[in-house]
């Protein structure tokens, strides 16, 4: 598949696991085995995607990955024995995509690693604010409101302005907009949108719609477009 990965964790049997299997299925690994070496060959080798420990010696994996999140949408896996919902929420607010706890499955790690692999693979480099956006009669706009979806140049545009969003929120928002008549439960979306073959925890979706409705509505405390159904999940208010 020729991917490269990079592992960051200061356990050398955790690193050398990883980056047996990861190898095996036919990827690049990097390895490093603290947060600074991580930030380091994350600037230097630019990877297709991450793992990335919490504990770590120098810098820790929450500081490595907002420093990471500087610069690069890469997708990022957090592995950690915290099992904490706090420490959960903390990765996926600083802008890590998945979670997850140790001791864990390799079989589930590599399908997590595939899962995020495959919805980074068809995202385009950065577009520059010089670039314009399409016209609204451009079959790959979306627009609701204020809000515009161009889903050729994968950006998201509100009263004009760039917004500024992770690879899991684009797609977020693009699946729930392409489906505006349905309501989808936060395991439909772990599926749909994160590409999971297992089961994940849903505080994952919670925590990606309140980062997006950060960025996205006038006012997130009442949505107009990422909307929850008690007791349900979530849809998208056209």
């Amino acid at each position: 598949m020729g991917r490269k990965i990079l592992v960051v964790d200061d356990e050398m049997n955790i690193v050398n696991i990883l980056a047996f299997n990861l190898k095996k299925e036919g990827y690049e690994v990097i390895t490093a085995f603290d947060g600074a070496e991580g930030i380091k060959k994350a600037y230097e080798q630019e990877p297709d995607l991450i793992l990335l420990d919490v504990m770590m010696p120098i810098i820790d994996g929450y500081e490595a990955c907002r420093k990471i999140r500087e610069r690069f949408q890469t997708p990022i896996i957090m592995l950690t024995a915290k099992a904490e919902e706090v420490d959960k929420v903390l990765g996926l607010e600083l802008g890590a995509d998945d979670y997850v706890t140790k001791p864990f499955s390799v079989r589930e790690l590599m399908a997590r690693v595939k899962a995020n692999l495959r919805r980074s693979a068809a995202v385009m480099p950065a577009v520059t604010e010089e670039v314009k956006p399409a016209e609204p009669e451009n079959p790959n706009i979306m627009k609701f409101g204020t809000l515009t979806i161009d889903t050729s140049l994968y950006e998201v545009r509100k009263s004009g302005e760039l917004i500024d969003l992770t690879l899991r929120e684009y797609e977020l928002l693009k699946f729930l907009a392409e489906n505006n008549t349905q309501v989808f439960s936060r395991e439909a979306l772990l599926e749909k949108v994160w590409g999971y073959e297992f089961p994940g925890d849903v505080r994952t979706v919670d925590v990606t719609v309140r980062r997006l409705r950060e960025k996205v509505e006038d006012n997130p405390a009442k949505p107009a477009y990422i909307i929850t159904k008690r007791g349900v999940g979530y849809h998208f208010g056209a």
